[in-house]
């Protein structure tokens, strides 16, 4: 293991130059890394193979600016075993789909080599975002996940007003409201269901969305005590930020932190070092594992250093 001055991280992401840099906390992290002297590499998904069962990848070494013009450049190129790497970061975006699960395998084998791997692949693979909270039921509005369309449909009969989602994706995409005078029920439950093959996510809606749909961060099981109140914008139900939202930072409620004391046990069971709550109202709607932002957002806002928090639990994990 390095020392603290000689430390590597390498960040697995989707391609860095299409990035939104004053909101991307991917390239928060990498500027927090940067700031303590840490070797910054950058690589994709693709990046990587294994050969007889060790796994290397090519890998960028960045300079980063925080510059929404000019935000990182390459200083060289490695390509190897991990070697020298502390710590790899897996960013990558959903959908969780069989590429991303081969990637988690490799890493896997990174993390047996001696690698910290955050968040673990082991937990990426188990924590579905959305299918996850069925273990905190008593934290959640009413929810159905199913396949059958004729469930879906009673389902909207029993509550009037709910949303539908898919289970592997992300920032909105392809989320639906509906309504029992909704003249297009039939086609979209069919077109989400793929005609009944394919299982989706049915929540009761919560009214509560228009003050926002609040994303809270986990940092080695404890919250940063602001969440982003991701609010929707003009004629729109969706508050992620990708959907046009708007982010406000709130202090957390006590609601709020009953929730988090209700997951966070898990979360550290798990070995899930950086986590982000969706909660709408008084209501747990998502885990996010994979690639929790929102937080260059509430460290402009609020003036806070959440990648420093976020590093200091890294380092501690490394032994500093």
């Amino acid at each position: 293991m390095n020392s603290p001055a000689q430390r590597t991280v390498a960040v697995i992401m989707d391609p860095i130059e299409q990035i939104t840099p004053y909101k991307d906390t991917s390239l928060a992290m990498m500027l927090e890394a940067q700031r303590r002297g840490w070797r910054v590499e950058y690589l994709l998904q693709s990046d990587m193979y294994m050969r007889d069962g060790t796994v290397s990848a090519r890998r960028r070494r960045v300079e980063l600016f925080d510059d929404n013009d000019r935000w990182f450049e390459v200083v060289d190129e490695v390509d190897d075993a991990f070697v020298g790497v502390d710590v790899v970061l897996m960013r990558t975006d959903p959908p969780v789909d069989d590429e991303y699960l081969y990637t988690t395998w490799m890493l896997d084998r990174v993390e047996d080599a001696g690698t910290l791997v955050a968040n673990p692949p082991s937990a990426l693979r188990a924590v579905n975002e959305k299918m996850f909270t069925a273990g905190f039921s008593h934290c959640m509005s009413p929810t159905l996940v199913t396949s059958g369309p004729q469930r879906i449909r009673d389902f909207l009969a029993e509550h009037g007003d709910i949303i539908l989602k898919p289970l592997n994706l992300m920032g909105g995409a392809s989320i639906f409201r509906l309504r029992t005078d909704d003249p297009n029920i039939g086609v979209v439950i069919e077109t989400m269901t793929g005609h009944g093959t394919q299982s989706i996510m049915a929540q009761k809606f919560i009214p509560e969305i228009t003050a926002g749909d609040k994303r809270i961060l986990v940092i080695g099981g404890e919250p940063v005590p602001f969440a982003l109140a991701r609010i929707p914008s003009v004629g729109e139900t969706r508050g992620n930020l990708a959907a046009g939202g708007r982010g406000v930072a709130q202090p957390l409620s006590d609601r709020d932190r009953w929730i988090v004391d209700q997951v966070a046990p898990t979360l550290v069971k798990r070995g899930l070092l950086f986590v982000g709550l969706d909660v709408i109202g008084d209501y747990l709607t998502e885990i996010n594992v994979t690639s929790p932002t929102c937080v260059r957002e509430l460290d402009s806002q609020c003036e806070l250093n959440i990648a420093g928090t976020f590093f200091d639990l890294l380092d501690q994990k490394l032994g500093a």
